[in-house]
């Protein structure tokens, strides 16, 4: 069976990835390929577990050790349902991979961009996607739709304005960097035209996608 497609979501908190994901998801669905739909950190058991104690907001965590946690329940991801689906043939939709760790480890707590992406080709085993889907919000814009969520903040959610401009800056260069995975979407817009921006976006990915109605 050929090899499968891997589409990734990335933006800030706010920004509507699940809600995209979700919709990609039921439109995909209507090919002839399987689609599965992943988020991050989690999939699967370790790194679910993994993904209760980085967003704990009662834990202190210094920014190397989130980093790590976040490749480690990478790495798990990787090997035991990304891989394996991807060599089915299936398209898989993922919510956040290695962007979200550069822009948030690498650039939001100033570890460093480039120490961040060389920990993260370990963890991967140098796993790319086929596209990159970033929905672009602004920082405030991102704040405000977090404001009206019932749940309280997460332990990242809870930090200031600088760490949020500062991933917000590191996703536009990487877009900028690597246009040809990368492509901005308006996150700003109504979800409708948002998913219709996305469909577009996957254009070339032979996933015979249509425009939603």
């Amino acid at each position: 069976m050929s090899a499968g497609t891997l589409i990734t979501i990335e933006g800030l908190d706010g920004a509507g990835k699940s809600t995209l994901a979700a919709s990609l998801q039921r439109e995909l669905a209507a090919g002839t390929r399987p689609v599965e739909l992943l988020r991050e950190p989690g999939g699967v058991d370790v790194s679910e577990r993994i993904r209760s104690l980085v967003k704990d907001p009662s834990l202190h965590m210094h920014p190397r050790t989130e980093a790590l946690l976040y490749a480690a329940a990478r790495a798990q991801l990787v090997e035991q349902r990304l891989r394996p689906l991807l060599d089915a043939g299936t398209v898989v939709l993922l919510d956040r991979f290695v962007d979200s760790s550069l822009a948030y480890q690498g650039a939001g707590r100033a570890l460093g961009v480039q120490q961040v992406r060389e920990l993260n080709l370990f963890a991967t085993g140098g796993l790319t996607p086929d596209r990159t889907l970033l929905l672009r919000l602004s920082p405030a814009h991102s704040r405000s739709r977090r404001g009206g969520r019932q749940q309280g903040p997460d332990r990242l959610e809870r930090e200031g304005e600088d760490f949020f401009d500062a991933i917000a800056h590191a996703y536009q260069q990487i877009a900028e960097d690597e246009p040809a995975r990368v492509r901005i979407i308006d996150a700003s817009q109504s979800p409708p035209q948002v998913l219709a921006a996305a469909l577009a976006a996957l254009d070339g990915l032979g996933l015979g996608t249509r425009q939603p109605h």
